[in-house]
């Protein structure tokens, strides 16, 4: 079985891994996006696709756009059965869609979530489960019918990274599961008047106010773990905290309660226990030496 496969992040990465270890399956090439400038120094960076297909001495393209026509003579030149797709970031058109089956594995249970950040949205919203869904291409933005689906439950304690690690593992399982099995399977369309949508992740989205309720602000730091994280309009980003559950009640911000493990803050409704911080342009530090820094105590406005 020939596969050409197309993927960037770890997500993809932990499938393509699994691809490489079947016997009986064979990935002929794989397409992932172009190096990206990482950091504040910028360094080009490679996907952790590339690295992998490099490793394995497999034949790696990060074409700028897949429209080009050149690409499609490449992937048919490559005779495949499959084409895996998985978080890959561009839209594959119709030219490259006839040349094989094109599965792509989405980290939602569609058709919720079709778009950019499933995982990150069903954190956002504070979902009790999600899954991966092993879907037949089309050339709409993941609405095409679906062949196999996994599902897991999310915990409250259940953050973006360790949610990637998950579904990741999940999605090779089912990669693997979907190509042995994909004579059998009958494709179910999916609803279109059930589809929800989730957008590209900006910076400012990482933006919070304690005028929020603290489950909202919870629920994007746990979101947005890494990149892009939360911050207050100040600059401060909030590092690390948790939900509490506070017996006094007080104004957006005030400081509710200080101990070693962090400085509770009120919300427009609860509480958050913030344990670390980082001021703009300084390194992360506890909160308890935050708030002497700025000299602040119980009943103060946390800034």
């Amino acid at each position: 079985m020939k596969i050409v496969f197309m993927g960037t992040p770890e997500y993809a990465d932990t499938i393509l891994k699994s691809l490489i270890a079947q016997s009986g399956m064979e990935v002929v090439s794989v397409y992932t996006q172009p190096d990206k400038p990482v950091g504040r120094k910028r360094v080009m960076t490679p996907s952790a696709v590339k690295v992998t297909a490099l490793e394995e001495g497999i034949c790696c393209r990060q074409p700028a756009t897949l429209k080009d026509d050149e690409v499609a003579k490449e992937i048919r030149e490559d005779s495949p059965d499959f084409i895996v797709v998985a978080a890959y970031g561009q839209i594959l058109p119709k030219k490259i869609l006839d040349i094989a089956p094109c599965i792509n594995l989405h980290a939602s249970l569609l058709p919720k979530y079709r778009g950019a950040s499933p995982i990150q949205q069903a954190l956002l919203n504070g979902d009790r489960e999600t899954g991966v869904t092993a879907m037949l291409m089309e050339e709409g933005l993941d609405s095409g019918p679906v062949l196999v689906w996994s599902v897991t439950p999310i915990g409250i304690r259940d953050r973006k990274n360790e949610l990637f690690d998950r579904l990741g593992t999940m999605a090779a399982d089912l990669t693997v599961e979907t190509l042995e099995k994909y004579p059998f399977l009958v494709p179910l369309p999916q609803c279109d008047a059930d589809a929800t949508y989730c957008k590209k992740i900006s910076r400012s989205d990482g933006l919070v106010s304690f005028d929020m309720p603290a489950i909202q602000i919870y629920n994007r730091f746990r979101a947005y773990e890494g990149w892009p994280g939360i911050y207050l309009e100040s600059g401060l980003k909030l590092i690390d905290l948790e939900l509490e559950e506070a017996s006094e009640k007080g104004g957006p911000g005030k400081i509710l309660a200080v101990d070693s493990d962090g400085v509770t803050v009120a919300c427009r409704e609860g509480a958050l226990k913030i344990k670390r911080v980082q001021p703009a342009s300084k390194r992360s530090m506890d909160a308890l030496s935050y708030i002497r820094g700025k000299r602040l105590d119980v009943e103060d406005i946390f800034v």
